[in-house]
């Protein structure tokens, strides 16, 4: 499997299946973590789950800061400054 697979999972199967083949990928693999941890917070993101899309995305960010987990973090905070600021203090 390569990281680009996630997507396709995704997009296909849905957030379950895609947070479980990604922590296996990332468990398992050294290649493309920084796409494979993007994919995995939008993953969390679609389940509605802020906190882990965040923590996903930086991790993403630590390993490559042009990964698309950039613009998807800046995303992520502009979303959750507008509807909730106290969404961090949970």
């Amino acid at each position: 499997m390569k990281a680009q697979d996630l997507e396709i999972i995704l997009r296909e199967e849905g957030a379950d299946k895609t947070i479980a083949e990604a922590e296996r990928y990332i468990s398992s693999s050294k290649d493309e973590l920084d796409f494979a941890y993007y994919i995995l917070g939008n993953a969390y993101r679609q389940k509605g789950d802020w906190q882990g899309a965040i923590n996903n995305y930086l991790l993403a960010m630590d390993i490559n800061p042009q990964s698309p987990a950039s613009q998807a973090y800046e995303m992520a905070n502009d979303i959750l400054n507008f509807f909730n600021k106290d969404m961090y203090n949970q």
